[in-house]
């Protein structure tokens, strides 16, 4: 058995940054169920969090996952289970793009922290502000 320790923060948003996620009651029902779901499909879910528009995940990679994959499976049932559930007033998705980069061990605690305070933190911020920093802090193009 191989042992593998690949920490991925995923960071998803809903089609458009709609809030359709706008309830506390709502978000919590969602991140549940995308954590049991990961964790029948053999996904190593350590923390989700989100917001009203957005969803995070600390994730561990398996030998046998990809993050396009995992993403897919997570998105894809979490949108079908959210429209059967009729938890939001118009047809929910998630939209195409996703943030994924790689956790160091001695940054794994930060993250936790951060994902799990994400309502404290979206009062201060808004997910556009901190789209445009997850960008520029990794570089991206």
């Amino acid at each position: 058995m191989p042992f593998i320790k690949i920490y991925i923060h995923l960071v998803f948003s809903t089609i458009n940054r709609i809030p359709f996620l706008n309830s506390t009651e709502v978000r919590v029902k969602v991140w549940k169920h995308i954590k049991e779901n990961a964790s029948s499909k053999g996904i190593y879910l350590d923390m989700i969090n989100g917001y009203s528009d957005h969803c995070h995940c600390l994730i561990s990679l398996g030998s046998n996952q990809n993050i396009e994959k995992i993403i897919q499976l997570i998105k894809g049932e979490s949108s079908f289970w959210i429209n059967k559930n009729q938890l939001t007033k118009d047809k929910f998705a998630w939209q195409d793009e996703y943030f994924a980069v790689s956790v160091s061990e001695s940054m794994i605690e930060s993250v936790r922290n951060y994902i799990k305070n994400q309502e404290i933190h979206h009062k201060k911020k808004s997910f556009a502000d901190e789209y445009q920093e997850f960008i520029d802090k990794y570089n991206f193009k």
